[in-house]
């Protein structure tokens, strides 16, 4: 299921508006002197060529911003992709129901706060909305189309997979190296930045003597005792962890050297001194060590009876969609 929802992503992110029927068409010069055509129709589907253009224009557009331009050559192949990835989602959200879009709904409001959470305010948050030439409701609209294609897929096909539970022991028996468990800590940190959040350079030295400053006084604090997750939420700038009170679990190999070196090191619920790595100055606080371990087949079944059912949806979604093609009897028209 993960290479599905891939792939609907990465057409879902290019623009809403022309993957949705109901979206009003754009004056167009071109269009206005010659005819629209159409470049794939179906019951109750039809994609003009100035639909399709729109998305393949943002997509070069991107490209282009990220330094990574698309030739020429490559434009009929990739119109192609777009095109049938318009036909999917179209297809999808003729099959949603009230209940698919009101769940779609839910986890619209969800993805988009955690999207807009990711950024550490909300100057930067905006800043990487329009690096994408893109608005906040055309960012909500993507999302929501996108969450109503899944819930479609969802209900249509993974809802109607059955894993036994002799599956889920055949799979655990044949992939026993899987479920080793190296050695972790489960710690919690408190980042002050030394580094620009959107360049990454390291910021002007009057900023970086407050920003000393600063987490000079909150390790005092955490040294004498205070509430260390408290800490973490109020001073924290790590993004992904600062909520949570600054914690993470991790296993070695996974964190910069310095933070790694000195996490295991730390007894529990000793707090370290500052440790330097490039993102800043970290205040680290562990919780316990857990040792090497391999974990049993109850405390995984739940996982991998969801692998499984993923994989198994993931071999069934090509017959769906052809499916969906067939009975709407799709023709597609491009380069006819």
């Amino acid at each position: 299921m993960k290479s599905l929802v891939a792939a609907l992503a990465v057409f879902i992110t290019l623009t809403a508006s022309a993957a949705d029927p109901k979206a009003p068409a754009k004056a167009n010069t071109a269009t206005s002197l010659f005819p629209d055509k159409i470049v794939a129709k179906g019951k109750g589907l039809e994609i003009k060529a100035s639909q399709l253009d729109e998305v393949f224009t943002q997509l070069k557009a991107q490209a282009a911003g990220r330094g990574q331009p698309i030739p020429d050559e490559r434009r009929a192949q990739l119109e192609t992709n777009i095109l049938d990835r318009m036909i999917i989602l179209r297809l999808l959200a003729a099959k949603a129901d009230s209940a698919d879009r009101a769940k779609a709904e839910i986890e619209t409001r969800k993805e988009y706060g955690q999207f807009r959470d990711s950024a550490p305010s909300e100057a930067l948050f905006l800043a990487r909305i329009q690096s994408l030439g893109m608005t906040t409701n055309g960012v909500r609209a993507e999302i929501y189309e996108q969450q109503v294609a899944m819930t479609v897929i969802d209900r249509e096909v993974k809802d109607k997979v059955a894993i036994t539970d002799a599956q889920v022991k055949e799979f655990y028996d044949k992939n026993s190296n899987r479920f080793e468990q190296p050695e972790q800590v489960r710690a919690s940190h408190v980042l002050v930045s030394s580094v620009d959040p959107i360049t990454r350079a390291e910021l002007p030295a009057a900023e970086l003597k407050k920003k000393k400053d600063l987490v000079d006084k909150v390790l005092a604090r955490a040294k004498k005792g205070e509430d260390f997750a408290k800490l973490a939420k109020e001073f924290s700038e790590d993004p992904g962890s600062k909520d949570k009170g600054g914690e993470y679990t991790f296993p070695r190999g996974q964190m910069a050297k310095e933070f790694e070196e000195t996490a295991f090191a730390l007894k529990a619920n000793e707090v370290s001194g500052l440790v330097k790595t490039q993102f800043g100055w970290h205040i680290i606080k562990l919780s316990e060590k857990k040792p090497a371990t391999k974990l049993k087949l109850d405390e995984v079944k739940a996982d991998i009876k969801k692998a499984l059912v993923g994989m198994e949806s993931d071999k069934q979604m090509p017959l769906y969609i052809e499916k969906l093609k067939k009975d709407a009897a799709v023709e597609v028209l491009l380069g006819k």
